[in-house]
């Protein structure tokens, strides 16, 4: 039986799809929507570097610098921001499709599937950051779907707050999904797939916290 990928239909007919996935002796269309997803990101990094999101180091000594110098510190920014994009999708895409095929034994081009699914939300929920950010002055670490907003007001220590701004609803779908995927197609306990699917995500938001919170030192360095 051969699959073929598409995602948007994964989404809205996933009992349907995931028996075709498990069933499936061939998979086409996987490598190129591997390419148009790393595409994706790498637009939407850069349309939010563009529009000046995570920017505050440069915006901030904008009065002091030559226009310029200004305008190539900015260029340089969305460049550094693309290839951000770049590296976090092809991480999202075959990092945890590695790890969970160590774990599982399922066919790993089948769990590269399910992360392309959960790579397109999280890119979605990028996008949902922007209007954001711009109407509401809301940075993503304390966006009203994570719980960082709550974390603020708790402390004001920027490490926890960039790890509770990692935890989303959007986040927390993703996990669910990955259970009900992985679950599927392994024969393991399923309180053992929930626990490492969370130990996989509570690493994940230590690392999003620590790049976070270098990120601002990095820039505030480079043009502080």
């Amino acid at each position: 039986m051969t699959y073929r990928v598409r995602l948007f239909r994964i989404l809205t007919s996933m009992e349907d799809d995931l028996f075709r996935i498990k069933k499936a002796e061939r998979i086409e269309n996987l490598w190129k929507v591997n390419v148009v997803l790393v595409l994706a990101a790498v637009i939407v990094y850069a349309w939010m570097a563009f529009l000046g999101l995570g920017s505050e180091a440069i915006s901030s000594v904008a009065v002091s610098l030559t226009q310029q110098t200004y305008e190539t510190s900015k260029l340089w920014f969305i460049i550094g921001r693309s290839l951000y994009g770049l590296l976090f999708a092809a991480f999202i895409l075959f990092v945890p499709s590695l790890l969970f095929y160590l774990l599982t034994g399922i066919p790993y081009r089948k769990l590269v599937i399910m992360q392309q699914i959960v790579l397109a939300v999280m890119l979605a929920e990028r996008l949902l950051w922007i209007p954001l950010v711009i109407f509401a002055g809301l940075n993503w670490q304390v966006s009203p779907l994570s719980f960082g907003i709550i974390a603020s007001y708790m402390t004001d220590m920027p490490w926890i707050i960039y790890f509770f701004g990692a935890i989303t609803v959007i986040q927390l779908w993703i996990i669910w999904f990955q259970v009900k995927y992985i679950t599927t197609f392994s024969g393991m306990k399923k309180h053992v797939i929930w626990i490492n699917v969370i130990l996989l995500h509570f690493l994940g938001w230590c690392l999003a916290a620590l790049t976070a919170f270098t990120d601002s030192y990095i820039l505030s360095g480079w043009f502080g």
